[in-house]
């Protein structure tokens, strides 16, 4: 599987971006796909995931209620909606993908498949 995340950018607080993931290579249907982010002098942090079949979704509860995922059956496309942004938010942006049980959806090393990753850049 390869993967394709774009969409960074360098916004201001408050607003909105959306980031994209395409994914190709392998059948997704028993996967999941989640966003990581890895802020300026911190670890790599879960953002949120989505099951590609199924529709489970999950946040951190640090984006609950701003940022929505998605995705896109017929462009193997997964979505991150990130609106109410905040400085905070700064960071690399990953996508992934695998199929870690549901409830560790948050753990890093049991994705298989990672992008290059996208930089956002919240200015206050």
């Amino acid at each position: 599987v390869q993967l394709q995340a774009c969409g960074g950018g360098l916004v201001q607080a408050g607003d909105s971006l959306r980031l994209s993931c395409l994914a190709s290579g392998r059948s997704l249907s028993t996967s999941t796909m989640s966003w990581f982010r890895q802020r300026p002098g911190q670890e790599r942090e879960f953002v949120a995931a989505i099951r590609w079949s199924g529709g489970n979704i999950g946040y951190a509860d640090a984006v609950k209620g701003r940022f929505t995922v998605s995705r896109d059956y017929a462009k193997d496309t997964v979505y991150l909606q990130m609106n109410s942004m905040k400085p905070e938010d700064t960071a690399l942006y990953y996508c992934a993908t695998g199929s870690p049980p549901w409830g560790s959806r948050s753990i890093g090393r049991l994705y298989y498949y990672w992008g290059q990753g996208t930089l956002v850049t919240v200015s206050s």
